[in-house]
């Protein structure tokens, strides 16, 4: 498929599937399950009005979504507490599958969600959203319903960048997005440059295609993803859709650059198994950054790994829990 072709057919507004109750209705003639994620840490603030929206709109007023479960990486708030309080299934990261080493990252509560969750397909949902609204999970729901060669659905939206508690500029965000992934896929995978935004963390997809990648476990897992999806099957299993705006925590420049560097060790690695690129000398691990203190310049040097799940369908008791042989 073309790209301009891909774009005009694979791309949505959240607004095309507001019918939920035809979604409903599809979901019931593919007699199909679908389980909604909320991985967190330290979300007590935005966690219970993320699942009294889903539960009220998309399991009690349209019976959408079979369950509602919180992977927890180990909060030290009340996040698990509220969480159970408000009706959500929640499962400490640490305690599923406990018999391999034990991981903390993001990646890590996406992969062992698979595990627990018994959806069809998958919706994973970032808990620290504060404009929560069911359009997140029923948006990225619809392609995957109404269209069969769809499997995986991606969300972009607007991103306001916070100046104070009060103000929000009105445009901006996706930094990394603009800075290191989008020339990075236009340079190598031009295909996924036309993804809006490849970094957002709402995204929606088939058990049949998550189970069968990858699952890095820190910043790089959004982008690994994306590049295995486009080598196994193509873009075009691929839709993305508007969710209109996204108002979250936004991070400092260092944090960025921490970020920005996991994502392009993800993305060199995919692309060498890709036979994109080649790289002649092992990777390095430590991502130097400085901070400044009146005169004095201090150098803080962070060890990032690469560290990945293989295919969850590769583990012996995910194959035996869900009859895979």
């Amino acid at each position: 498929m073309k790209t301009k072709q891909w774009i005009q057919d694979n791309t949505y507004h959240y607004s095309q599937f507001n019918d939920i109750g035809a979604l409903v209705d599809k979901k019931r003639e593919k007699n199909l399950k679908i389980s909604l994620c909320l991985p967190t840490l330290n979300e007590e603030k935005t966690i219970a009005k993320e699942i009294i929206i889903m539960r009220s709109e998309l399991m009690h007023r349209f019976p959408l979504l079979d369950e509602i479960v919180v992977i927890d990486s180990g909060s030290t708030d009340n996040t698990r507490e509220i969480a159970k309080s408000y009706g959500a299934d929640v499962y400490l990261a640490d305690d599923i599958l406990p018999h391999i080493e034990k991981f903390k990252g993001k990646g890590e509560n996406l992969w062992k969600a698979q595990y627990v969750l018994e959806g069809d397909i998958i919706v994973y949902i970032d808990a620290d959203i504060k404009n929560i609204h069911h359009r997140f999970a029923y948006g990225l729901i619809g392609p995957l319903l109404l269209r069969d060669e769809v499997k995986y659905s991606k969300a972009f939206y607007d991103r306001p960048i916070a100046v104070d508690t009060s103000k929000l500029k009105p445009s901006g965000g996706g930094r990394v997005t603009e800075l290191v992934i989008r020339p990075l896929f236009s340079l190598f995978t031009p295909q996924l440059a036309q993804i809006i935004q490849p970094l957002s963390g709402e995204y929606a997809g088939y058990r049949e295609i998550l189970e069968q990648l990858s699952f890095p476990l820190g910043y790089g897992i959004e982008t690994s993803m994306l590049l295995d999806i486009l080598g196994k099957w193509g873009i075009d299993i691929i839709a993305q859709v508007d969710l209109d705006k996204r108002i979250h925590r936004n991070q400092d420049t260092l944090s960025l650059g921490r970020m920005a560097f996991g994502i392009m060790q993800t993305f060199i690695n995919r692309a060498e198994k890709m036979g994109l690129l080649s790289v002649a000398d092992d990777l390095h691990h430590s991502m130097i950054q400085f901070s400044q203190s009146d005169e004095n310049y201090s150098q803080d040097i962070h060890q990032i790994q690469l560290t990945e799940r293989p295919p969850i369908i590769t583990i012996p008791e995910y194959r035996e829990k869900f009859g895979r042989s």
